[in-house]
C-alpha cells in the first residue's frame, strides 16, 4: 500500500513513460532525466480524483532556484508495476549528514529525546539527504512526520515536539491508523479550543474531529 510520503523508485519502464509525457527541451523534461539518471525516488501524493485504479500518484520537486527561488513541482502518475520499490520516509539518523550546521546540535538532541516514537523525516530536508542538491533555505521548515501508536504517546510525542520549536523550525504532521492527517502544530495549539482540525487522507482535504482521530488511537 502506497501512503503520502513514501519514496518510490521507478523501473526503467516506468521512467521512459514518464519522459514520454514531458515535451522534450523543457524544464520538466530536464529534471525527469536528471532523476532518472540518478535513480533518485519520486514522493507519493495524494491521489488525483481521475487516477485509475491500478495509477499510483507521484510527485517530483525540483530544488529552488539558486537566483529565483522558484520551484518546479511536477505531479506525476505510474501505473504501480512501474514501480521497483517503495519505502516510509526516511528515519532521522539518515537525514543528519545533510543539516545546516547551525541545526545540527539542536537535532541531534531530538533525535535522542525522540527515542522510542516513530519520527519520520520528508520535504526539504529529506530531499536534500537523498540527492545531495540545495533545497534548504534560510526559511526552510524541517517536515517531521509522527506516528503514535497510542494516545499516551500522541500527548507526549506533540509535546516533545513543541519544546523544540524555539530551537529548530519544525513542521509537519501526525498520522493516524486510518492513514489520515493533521498538522501536529495545529492539534498541539487547538487542543483546548476546538475540536475541529483540518485532515488529510490519501484522497481528501477536509475537517474532521479530534475526538474520532483519537478514538483510532484507543484499544479495541
Amino acid at each position: 500500500m502506497y501512503t503520502r510520503h513514501d519514496l518510490a523508485w521507478l523501473t526503467r519502464d516506468g521512467w521512459r513513460d514518464v519522459l514520454a509525457t514531458a515535451v522534450h527541451g523543457n524544464p520538466a523534461h530536464a529534471a525527469i532525466a536528471r532523476w532518472a539518471e540518478a535513480d533518485w525516488p519520486l514522493v507519493v501524493r495524494r491521489r488525483d480524483d481521475s487516477a485509475h485504479a491500478g495509477d499510483v500518484c507521484l510527485g517530483l520537486a525540483a530544488p529552488p532556484d539558486a537566483a529565483s527561488g522558484a520551484k518546479l513541482r511536477l505531479p506525476l502518475r505510474v501505473p504501480a508495476r512501474h514501480i521497483a520499490r517503495h519505502s516510509a520516509p526516511l528515519a532521522l539518523g539518515a537525514v543528519i549528514h545533510a543539516l545546516p550546521a547551525r541545526w545540527q546540535v539542536q537535532f541531534g538532541r531530538l533525535a535522542r529525546a525522540s527515542t522510542g516514537h516513530e519520527l519520520r523525516v520528508f520535504g526539504s530536508l529529506a530531499l536534500q539527504a537523498l540527492t545531495g542538491q540545495a533545497y534548504l533555505r534560510d526559511t526552510s521548515d524541517i517536515d517531521l512526520l509522527f506516528r503514535p501508536r497510542d494516545s499516551a504517546e500522541l500527548d507526549q510525542g506533540t509535546l516533545l515536539l513543541a519544546s523544540f520549536l524555539d530551537q529548530l523550525p519544525l513542521d509537519g504532521e501526525i498520522i493516524f491508523p486510518s492513514g489520515q492527517a493533521v498538522a501536529w502544530k495545529e492539534w498541539f495549539a487547538v487542543q483546548t479550543h476546538t475540536d475541529r482540525v483540518l485532515v488529510k487522507s490519501q484522497a481528501s482535504v477536509k475537517l474532521g474531529k479530534r475526538a474520532e482521530l483519537r478514538a483510532e488511537l484507543e484499544p479495541a
